[in-house]
């Protein structure tokens, strides 16, 4: 329950509006609704209908942390650069290559066998010998976790699986009931948008994943226009343009995706930072390939990484993890629902999406276990694992192409 509800006046343009918290929260707690979900009626949502020039006066435009609007802007302007050493280091088999048990049940919700029966949803593993025998060795040494830790990843098997050769794409699977979950249970309920508490900050995290696996559908859909392969007729979801605006627009279902989007990636560009050492140290070792390594440094050595204004929603999330005593005695809390969100991508009856949700949802816990770890000053990265540091990255990697999506979307109105 809300003990507080105050109203919030934002100016955009020369008008003001006066914005309900509650308002606020609902769309900040339902990122991206999918199939059926029909749009919400608020004032809080009419806009002049004037082009947006930017992403970040997309976000700004009704953004309650102003706060994290120069990093927004720091990524626009240097996530070009980034992306494209991101696009060489997905190819490199220490970054591609996972482990999963495709065969896992749902524990969450009751399902009726189901198959995604376009061949789009389809993956099938590598041949054996495609896979080193250095990552499997470390794959298998480093099967060991903490019962009351962060996310784990299945238990290692002859079974890899490569997301180069099964990238994401548009499927058609409507993964509603997923997210419903997801935003319902395993995000934390009674916290306002702007609450100074780490689970307010926790829930803008799991929003903006959401708002990345947005961004992968409507570039799927973009890609498949441009190849002229067309939809067939139970397809819905056919203009990239209108996806983007529903989805991920100021003006769509959900006005905060955008910000949300931009802090996760934040989030995850903090990580990324803070185990630069461990990996150039793997790199030096031999640990990580020399070819892997080659593409690592230049990904390692990008200013986005060490800006300042990047690294402004990891400062909000550490003060608020530590500002208290029962702040910090709550953030096992934290590894529950990180457990949680790996495991309900066992839910998702799609094989690709669900490869791509549970490296994604990785890729964020292991974000969450280096930079606030047991007592919110952060974990060490040398105990982690060599899948947690490639999904770790690869969700950089997703997390880059997702604002670059955002960007096209927008050079299109």
């Amino acid at each position: 329950m809300m003990t507080k509800i105050q109203n919030k006046y934002v100016l955009v343009g020369s008008i003001l509006f006066v914005v309900d918290r509650s308002t606020m929260l609902h769309a900040f707690m339902r990122p991206a609704p999918s199939l059926n979900h029909q749009r919400q009626s608020s004032p809080f949502f009419v806009r002049p209908k004037s082009p947006i020039t930017s992403l970040a006066a997309a976000a700004s435009s009704i953004s309650s942390n102003e706060d994290l609007l120069p990093g927004i802007a720091a990524i626009d302007s240097m996530n070009a650069e980034i992306n494209e050493n991101l696009a060489v280091l997905r190819d490199q088999a220490y970054f591609k290559l996972y482990s999963i048990d495709m065969l896992a049940s749902c524990e969450y919700l009751p399902q009726e066998l189901f198959e995604c029966y376009s061949e789009t949803c389809e993956i099938y593993p590598v041949d054996e010998e495609e896979v080193p025998d250095e990552i499997k060795t470390v794959d298998a040494d480093e099967h060991e976790f903490e019962l009351d830790g962060w996310a784990r990843w299945d238990m290692p098997s002859e079974d890899y699986y490569d997301i180069e050769e099964f990238p994401e794409d548009y499927t058609g699977y409507d993964g509603a009931e997923v997210w419903n979950f997801i935003h319902d249970r395993i995000a934390f309920e009674g916290y306002e948008y702007d609450d100074d508490h780490w689970k307010a900050d926790f829930n803008k995290a799991v929003s903006g994943l959401h708002s990345m696996i947005s961004a992968q559908i409507i570039r799927g859909i973009q890609e498949r226009v441009e190849s002229g392969e067309g939809f067939s007729e139970d397809e819905q979801w056919t203009d990239p343009v209108a996806e983007y605006n529903r989805r991920l627009g100021p003006n769509g279902e959900t006005p905060l995706a955008l910000e949300n989007l931009y802090f996760c990636y934040m989030l995850l560009l903090t990580a990324a930072s803070k185990a630069r050492d461990r990996l150039l140290q793997d790199c030096n070792s031999g640990k990580i390939d020399e070819s892997a390594a080659a593409a690592l440094r230049p990904v390692l050595s990008s200013s986005l990484l060490d800006d300042a204004s990047v690294k402004v929603a990891y400062n909000k999330l550490h003060d608020h993890a530590i500002k208290d005593s029962d702040s910090v005695a709550s953030l096992w809390e934290a590894r529950l629902r990180t457990r949680d969100l790996q495991r309900i991508m066992n839910c998702v009856q799609c094989n690709k999406c669900r490869l791509h949700g549970k490296i994604s949802a990785m890729g964020l816990s292991t974000a969450l276990q280096i930079l606030v770890g047991r007592t919110g000053e952060g974990g060490d990265p040398e105990r982690v694992h060599r899948v947690e540091l490639a999904a770790l990255m690869e969700s950089v990697d997703k997390f880059s192409r997702a604002i670059q999506t955002c960007h096209m979307m927008q050079s299109k109105e």
